[in-house]
Order: C-alpha cells, then sequence, then structure tokens
C-alpha cells in the first residue's frame, strides 16, 4: 500500500503494475475522481514523491501517479538506456495504454520535461500541461543537480568516472542522499525524513544505480528535448521555485520555446517544490 493521504481528504492505495511492451512496465497509483490527470516526478524519486500533492489534487481529478521507467518500482531494464526518448516512450505508452485523453499532465525535474515532449507526441490526448521546474538546461553531466552545493557538485561529478562512478553509486547511503537532495530546496529541512528513507530503501534495489547513471549520461538529450516544446499545442504553465537551479535566462528560453506558456515563480521554494510547497502547485493547478 502507499500512503498517499493528506489530512485525511485519501485514503492509503494499492499501486498496479501497467505493462507497456515485453520490455517494459511501469508501477502507478490511482486516486480521485473527475478528468484525468498524470503526475511524473523527478529522477531519483519516484510516485511516493506526490504523495502531499496528489490528495489536493484528488479533489478534482483522477490522478495517475507514476514510477518512470527504472524508477521506483517500476522494472529495469538492463538493455535500456534511460535517455529521454526512452522515458517518453514509456509515458506515452502509459497515456495510450489506459486510452487517457483529456489529460491534465503534471511533472516536475525531468518529469517537467516529460510532460511537454509528450504533450508533443500525443496532442489528441493533452488537455493541459503543467511544468514545474524544468529540467532542460544541462551544459555538462549532472549539471543542474551539481548546482546545488559543493557536495552535490563533488559527488554527482564523480559518478561519471569510469569504474569508480559505478562504485561509488554503489555504496551511497541516506546520510550522502540527504545532502545532495537538500542541495535542492530552499529550506533542507522540509525533505521529510521518512521520504528520505523511501528513496534510500528503493535505491538499493538491483540495477537501481545502472538506471541513475544512465539518466545523468543522457544529459545531452534533455537539453535536446527543448527542439520538441514548439509541438506541444495544449496550453502550459510553468512554475519555478524562485530557489530553483535553473537560471531567469534558462526560463525564459523554455518559456520563449513554447507556443502557450505562462509562468508563476513560488517563493521561498527550490527545485522539488511539490514537497516543499505542494499547497502553491495544487493552487496554481486547481484554478
Amino acid at each position: 500500500m502507499v500512503d498517499l493521504k493528506e489530512n485525511g481528504k485519501s485514503g492509503s492505495v494499492e499501486p498496479t503494475l501497467l505493462r507497456i511492451s515485453d520490455k517494459l512496465s511501469l508501477r502507478y497509483a490511482k486516486l480521485g475522481n473527475g478528468p484525468p490527470l498524470v503526475l511524473l516526478h523527478t529522477i531519483r524519486t519516484q510516485l511516493e514523491y506526490f504523495r502531499a500533492l496528489a490528495p489536493l489534487l484528488a479533489e478534482k481529478f483522477t490522478v495517475y501517479a507514476v514510477d518512470l521507467p527504472g524508477h521506483g518500482h517500476s522494472p529495469i531494464d538492463r538493455t535500456a538506456q534511460y535517455d529521454e526518448p526512452h522515458m517518453r516512450k514509456g509515458i506515452v505508452g502509459f497515456l495510450e495504454a489506459l486510452d487517457l485523453r483529456d489529460v491534465t499532465i503534471v511533472g516536475e525535474s525531468i518529469g517537467a520535461v516529460l510532460a511537454l515532449t509528450a504533450a508533443a507526441d500525443v496532442p489528441d490526448r493533452i488537455r493541459a500541461v503543467y511544468a514545474l521546474n524544468t529540467y532542460d538546461y544541462e551544459t555538462r553531466y549532472g549539471d543542474g543537480i551539481r548546482r546545488g552545493n559543493w557536495f552535490a557538485n563533488l559527488i554527482i561529478g564523480s559518478l561519471q568516472i569510469p569504474v569508480f562512478g559505478a562504485i561509488g553509486a554503489a555504496v551511497a547511503n541516506r546520510w550522502i542522499l540527504g545532502k545532495i537532495m537538500g542541495g535542492g530546496y530552499a529550506d533542507p529541512r522540509k525533505l521529510p525524513a521518512d521520504l528520505l528513507d523511501e528513496f534510500d530503501k528503493t535505491g538499493r534495489r538491483p540495477n537501481y544505480h545502472y538506471v541513475e547513471r544512465k539518466v545523468l549520461a543522457a544529459w545531452r538529450s534533455w537539453d535536446k528535448a527543448r527542439e520538441r516544446y514548439s509541438r506541444v499545442q495544449a496550453p502550459v504553465t510553468l512554475i519555478y521555485g524562485d530557489k530553483d537551479w535553473s537560471r531567469i535566462s534558462e526560463r525564459e528560453r523554455t518559456r520563449s520555446a513554447l507556443r502557450n506558456a505562462r509562468l508563476f515563480t513560488l517563493r521561498n521554494t527550490g527545485h522539488f517544490s511539490a514537497v516543499e510547497n505542494p499547497q502553491e502547485v495544487a493552487s496554481i493547478v486547481l484554478s
């Protein structure tokens, strides 16, 4: 069971594993009633990332919180590259397998990139896109994450080193993960300890660090994804924390690549806005 309950508004739900193809299945949780809304999380997290936001949105939507390919408890394919095209294929496959239409799609970080590129691929299925702290500005390996703090820069940068990087990823522990993720919060104390426990536990799955390093190694694909934004037909809302890793010029570049976009900035909020400021995110989506 997954606890997506917030202030008693919704109960725990049982996740489901959806088969997309012979090599790809995605775990997801469903709650609420109304038109469909799909939630796509950040790198190195999972659908529990939305445990505070999902119940708020479930007041008006049927919410589908998805574990991205290879993330959370979605099965891992050792032959996959886990670049943007592969991840997008999984999300488009999810929408098609459930035949979801008139979808509001909400993504954070790489999930925001995938929300936009999936909307470009299947415009007939998408009603609106909410892209939170879009991670589409990589100029080097792990560029965005490395902007969080000196520790993240050191550790994430080292993961690209042959052999040593694989060893370093394998021995990473909860403390290291917390220090790195803390660099994505305006106030690192807002990273819940039990949520960090869950991320740490999931990270110990066999081959999980293979996926983590593959996503980082595919950094060029996240930057290249912007080329697809002009194909998005649905209205887009860009939401950034004022303490997000992206620079103002990078945010404006993303907005200019889209045909129909508005932009909001959340005060005292970092890269992980769905955890740090779920009420404000929900108010924008629900309005």
